[in-house]
């Protein structure tokens, strides 16, 4: 299971550019989602697409945060994230 999940949208260009960085950053360690999968995640991300969720837990919107990520994944799940 990836810790990293990324709720996109086809055609979204920030979305695009999320999953380029993702692609960089934790290559073949992330998951996308497509937010109109569910009328659950369109309710709750569709506005704010691209979102990464860490082990779940909303982490970010609109871009990845590469430094905050990058060191919230060095922490084991669970742990406390600042």
């Amino acid at each position: 299971m990836s810790r990293v999940t990324l709720i996109s949208r086809d055609g979204c260009h920030l979305c695009e550019v999320a999953e380029a960085t993702l692609d960089r950053i934790v290559p073949g360690q992330w998951s996308r989602v497509d937010v109109e999968s569910s009328i659950e995640l369109e309710r709750d991300y569709g506005d704010r697409v691209p979102v990464v969720l860490l082990d779940g837990a909303e982490h970010g919107y609109w871009k990845v945060e590469e430094d905050r990520l990058l060191r919230d994944l060095s922490r084991q799940p669970g742990e406390p994230r600042l």
